[in-house]
């Protein structure tokens, strides 16, 4: 499951970096769930030829993500909100005994996520 989820986010993020006929393909495996005979019989191509996109889709996908670093960005500021919002919520439970510590763990994680941006 973690390879399909890893795969659908390079997607979200570089997708369109692909051609339309690798896009469909990708999709096909990623999105729609179908088999490798099913895409090459709606495509018009072998197996091994859909296999073939799909490694190749995967690699330049993986080169895209090293160079680029987008998804591990996004995967650091969604941490921190989470982080923001389990803080907000303690707040409005009356669970932080120390007010100051909030507002300084709040503003350091906020400035972090603009210094990520």
């Amino acid at each position: 499951m973690e390879k399909i989820v890893e795969q659908g986010l390079l997607y979200d993020f570089y997708g369109e970096l692909l051609t339309k006929h690798q896009r469909q393909v990708y999709e096909g495996i990623v999105y729609d769930n179908l088999s490798l005979g099913e895409i090459a019989q709606e495509e018009g191509i072998s197996r091994q030829a859909v296999h073939d996109i799909v490694k190749r889709c995967d690699k330049m996908l993986q080169g895209y993500e090293e160079k680029l670093q987008l998804v591990a960005k996004f995967e650091r500021i969604k941490d921190k909100v989470s982080r923001i919002n389990r803080l907000s919520e303690q707040y409005e439970n009356n669970e932080l005994p120390d007010k100051a510590a909030y507002s300084m763990q709040m503003k350091q994680l906020s400035a972090e996520i603009l210094q990520e941006l």
